[in-house]
């Protein structure tokens, strides 16, 4: 492994060094060139250098292979990491690459499935695959018993490859760190890294992928016009399962659906996700248009389940109040919930957030993605976020990029959706789930052994109080991180009981309901 680091960072010096000597190059035309000879005006000619450089960092990153194509993929979303020149050239990076024959995958057929493998399939299309990424290419194949499926395959060596830049970035934030602390105490590289690492994991085991679609077809099951496609077989760098109707919503023509057929679809799409982010805590973190497969009549396939973010339990339970607030045209409770579910560092500005917040959510709240595009809205919360001294939690770099694509997927088929009506209709739901498990038997065990372990320790604490007041030196030490109070802000760890009220109301009314 220390031989293909050294390989990869050799790599990645040479590509990027060449981009640096690229700029330096076109610096010094620049600075030989005759003014006189300028036909554009300067901020012509600066906005042209800046689309130049964008366009090369894309280049070099879809050079370099799969793990920084994500991570371009990932700044594309953040702001207030990159200019807006970038971010738009970023949008384009595909992990696309240039197709390898089919006998360079036999090796890797033959060492997972075994010399017999091709007895497996009546026939494999292996003229050209179905799809070519840098991670794997995957084949049109068809079952013994004559049903169509697909076989996807790793690419020789590329996880060795993906881990070795992978310990890269790690020195890398590492040294970003301490280079720059004041940067890192508002954007944690580290964590942040640490996230993408973590959804990218089962990219690199198709039988991690494989529990991932086996769980999300469970998850799914109450949306009728979703599905997941049926896992056939797996082992770590091959998967088998069944093939995907219709065709990438990106390409669906939208005419040869009816209008309720294209609003159920993109509905209930947006349902999926939310309860993937509030209930499951597991949601798909690359739904973008080629990933979702959609044909008249039958219901909308997602694949590709190889990126997949989780949650625990508390980011879950304040990116709630957080979507609550853009629905309900509260820019403050959106600053409110944005720093409770990350960090203050000493330098915050939370009213001035909350004033860039109270002028941003009106314009978002309520419009459909044919009017406004609610993923960069959010990611301008983002980038306000961060110039305010607000440290975002580690997590939302890939919920912002889950949340973007998911947005471009809707777009393509129905347009006309707005975002905020549908989440203030799953909300009730969502609500009823969190309230049962709030109050599941597991749940009120550890708030019982909470509550003991408060009370073993009191008279311990209530000793020391009164022996430091005796001795006039009152010195009550609590530990509790800067909250944003001056919002009407809780200490983030407390529990947010009004959530909690309306959980169980929500609760008690669908029961009443059923009952009638």
């Amino acid at each position: 492994m220390a031989a293909m680091v050294g390989d990869r960072l050799r790599l990645v010096v040479k590509v990027l060094g060449g981009l640096a000597a690229d700029e330096v190059g076109r610096a010094a035309r620049d600075r030989r060139r005759p003014v006189n000879r300028t036909p554009y005006p300067e901020e012509e000619l600066s906005s042209g250098h800046e689309q130049r450089r964008a366009r090369a960092l894309r280049r070099a990153l879809e050079s370099l292979g799969p793990f920084y194509v994500k991570l371009g993929q990932i700044l594309s979303t953040r702001p207030d990491m990159v200019s807006p020149t970038v971010i738009a050239e970023l949008q384009n990076l595909h992990d696309q690459v240039d197709v390898q024959p089919f006998t360079v995958f036999e090796p890797v057929l033959a060492r997972d499935l075994g010399p017999d493998w091709k007895y497996r399939f009546d026939d494999v299309e292996t003229t050209e695959p179905l799809g070519a990424a840098s991670l794997a290419q995957v084949y049109r194949v068809t079952l013994s018993d004559g049903r169509p499926a697909v076989v996807k395959i790793q690419r020789p060596g590329i996880r060795e490859t993906v881990l070795a830049d992978m310990a890269l970035m790690r020195k890398a934030a590492r040294l970003l760190a301490r280079t720059a602390p004041r940067f890192n105490e508002v954007i944690d590289g580290e964590a942040m890294l640490g996230s993408i690492f973590d959804a990218m994991e089962p990219e690199l085991d198709f039988t991690g992928e494989a529990r991932n679609m086996e769980e999300a077809a469970e998850n799914i099951r109450p949306y009728s016009t979703l599905a997941v496609p049926d896992v056939l077989l797996a082992t770590p760098r091959v998967l088998v399962q069944s093939l995907a109707p219709g065709t990438s919503v990106r390409h669906v023509d939208r005419g040869r659906f009816s209008d309720r057929e294209r609003d159920a679809i993109g509905k209930d799409l947006l349902r999926f996700m939310y309860r993937g982010y509030f209930v499951d805590r597991m949601f798909h973190a690359d739904p973008h248009a080629g990933n979702v497969f959609a044909q008249p009549g039958g219901p909308a396939t997602l694949i590709d389940w190889g990126m997949v973010g989780r949650l625990d339990r508390r980011t879950s339970l304040h990116l709630l109040p957080l979507l609550m607030a853009v629905a309900q045209n509260d820019g403050h409770g959106l600053a409110r919930a944005w720093a409770e579910m990350g960090r203050l560092t000493p330098w915050s500005n939370l009213p001035a957030f909350a004033t860039d917040m109270a002028a941003l959510v009106p314009k978002i709240s309520g419009a459909s993605l044919d009017e406004l595009d609610f993923g960069v809205s959010l990611t301008k919360v983002l980038e306000r976020a961060s110039k305010r001294g607000i440290g975002s939690a580690p997590s939302i770099s890939l919920l912002g990029k889950s949340f973007a694509n998911l947005e471009g997927s809707v777009r393509c088929l129905a347009p006309e959706i707005a975002l905020a009506p549908v989440f203030k209709k799953e909300v009730r739901s969502i609500l009823t789930s969190l309230a049962g498990e709030f109050f599941a038997p597991e749940q009120l065990a550890r708030a019982a052994m909470d509550f003991m372990v408060t009370a073993s320790t009191g008279p311990e604490q209530l000793r020391g109080l009164l022996n430091d007041a005796a001795s006039r030196q009152l010195g009550l030490q609590v530990h509790q991180p800067r909250t944003p109070a001056a919002l009407g802000g809780r200490h983030p760890a407390q529990p947010s009981w009004p959530l909690l009220a309306l959980g169980a109301a929500a609760v008690f009314l669908d029961h009443r309901r059923r009952s009638r």
